[in-house]
């Protein structure tokens, strides 16, 4: 497969406009895919500061853009009742044209569970809550009249590698993964990877059923050939605001560069 490049836009610390403009000239670029996070509250910087909702957004985002697939990455499924997860993220995707991808993840951010009410268990509560979750929404879009206008691929984030990845490799089309604090991401990437492969085989899977995609920071734009090399078939850089989107021109090329 050829490299593919995304841009997820951080929903804090700005502006409806300047998301607005952001993702629509993103999508101009050309980029293969837009996202923003599901969270409540900033997680850098002023814990105060502005802060918009991920589907609220994604709905703006579906009718305002025309070629990139479109999701959150990832969606905390402990934040809404799964089947109206399923149904949200259905019209979404009837919105897009068929453009969504559902990033869906377990949650740990325990200050927004906090604030808003919501249990925050400890590791092993979550990853039962996220496992349930994600059939329940398989089950409920299977269910909707009418159903997602795309294929709407389901994506995993995360890289425990024992529940993760076993939960990856029997449920997920895509899996992510965010090496924001490993010493050597291009390495870890490759290890985590290997692991999932391992996971694929004992439920009886084919490995190559899931594209592996990873997250990178604009200072980890010399990483991404690495990545690819590694097995990584899509690379989202994660982008703050203001919105420069000359990293993303920057992505582009290295993109280019590597399917020339």
């Amino acid at each position: 497969m050829s490299l593919r490049v995304g841009v997820q836009l951080h929903p804090q610390h700005t502006g409806i406009a300047e998301l607005r403009t952001a993702w629509r000239e993103a999508d101009a670029l050309g980029v293969d895919s837009l996202w923003t996070w599901d969270h409540f509250l900033p997680h850098t910087g002023d814990p105060a500061g502005r802060h918009y909702e991920c589907w609220s957004l994604l709905s703006a985002m579906a009718v305002e853009t025309q070629r990139a697939t479109i999701g959150p990455l990832v969606s905390c499924t402990a934040f809404r009742n799964p089947d109206l997860l399923a149904d949200m993220a259905r019209t979404v995707d009837q919105l897009s044209g068929g453009r969504l991808v559902l990033g869906l993840g377990a949650g740990w951010f325990e200050a927004e569970h906090i604030e808003y009410g919501l249990p925050f268990p400890g590791p092993a509560g979550r990853m039962d809550a996220f496992a349930a979750s994600v059939t329940a929404v398989k089950e409920r879009l299977a269910k909707l009249n009418p159903g997602p206008a795309g294929p709407l691929p389901l994506l995993i984030g995360g890289a425990g590698r024992r529940r993760t990845l076993e939960l990856v490799a029997r449920e997920a089309d895509w899996w992510n993964w965010y090496g924001w604090a490993s010493e050597d991401p291009v390495a870890d990437f490759r290890e985590l990877s290997g692991v999932l492969d391992q996971w694929c085989e004992r439920v009886g899977r084919d490995p190559g059923q899931v594209a592996r995609t990873v997250m990178v920071n604009p200072d980890q734009l010399p990483l991404v050939e690495g990545f690819a090399e590694a097995g990584a078939v899509h690379v989202v850089l994660s982008l703050p605001a203001p919105y420069d989107l000359r990293k993303a021109e920057e992505l582009l090329k290295v993109r280019a560069a590597l399917t020339s």
